[in-house]
């Protein structure tokens, strides 16, 4: 699960430069879950004054994944006093189904709720109060912890695949090593000329020669 950002709400921010660039938050798609803090009108607000889209506003935690598959919102934001265990488990549902950033916004500092949170996939977790103008560096922080740890989940895919690659290739090379007598160079050559003539990789080969080995071996 990604490293949530947890800031309090003393820390200050310059008030905008007029005539700068537009906020690099402009253009999100953005679904609102008020968890009982019932401030999301002013999350409503200062969204549209950054140029974002708002979705979608709920308020039960059991429509989270529904509704981030229909809306296809870019950033999920949870105001809340303290985020509600059923809405914590819908957003480790989002996170391992749908994955996407996640603000939660609390006023309570308890550790609990913001480790449970943290586990749940949260990317940036707002203590002590919500104020409009930290919106925009939360949600760039927020979504920068969310790509990181997306780059970094699929290099470990990739990792394991190539591992288990590599282990389903061995064990095809011991097959044809024990049934046929080769040695291990040539199994490896046999492997290489079926991936080449079925346009396969050795990988799926491999698979195919496992697969093979398992349904003719003696029940």
């Amino acid at each position: 699960m990604p490293a949530a950002a947890a800031t309090n709400a003393s820390d200050e921010r310059s008030p905008p430069v007029a005539g700068v660039s537009p906020p690099a938050t402009q253009g999100l798609r953005v679904l609102l879950i008020d968890d009982g803090a019932h401030r999301v009108h002013l999350l409503s607000e200062e969204l549209a004054r950054q140029g974002c889209e708002v979705v979608g506003v709920i308020e039960q935690a059991t429509l989270i994944h529904d509704c981030v598959l229909r809306l296809q919102p870019d950033v999920v934001i949870v105001d809340a006093e303290s985020p509600t265990r059923d809405t914590l488990e819908n957003l480790a549902t989002l996170s391992a189904r749908m994955p996407r950033p996640v603000v939660v916004f609390a006023e309570d500092a308890d550790q609990t709720p913001m480790r449970r949170a943290i586990k749940a996939g949260v990317s940036a977790y707002v203590v002590a109060g919500l104020q409009t103008q930290r919106l925009a560096p939360v949600l760039q922080v927020a979504i920068a912890r969310f790509e990181q740890d997306r780059a970094l989940r699929d290099e470990l895919n990739k990792a394991q695949e190539q591992l288990a690659s590599r282990k389903h290739i061995e064990r095809a090379k011991g097959i044809f090593m024990s049934e046929m007598g080769l040695d291990e160079d040539k199994a490896y050559q046999r492997l290489r000329k079926l991936a080449m003539d079925r346009g396969e990789t050795l990988a799926q080969v491999a698979q195919r020669v496992i697969d093979a080995h398992e349904l003719l071996r003696p029940g």
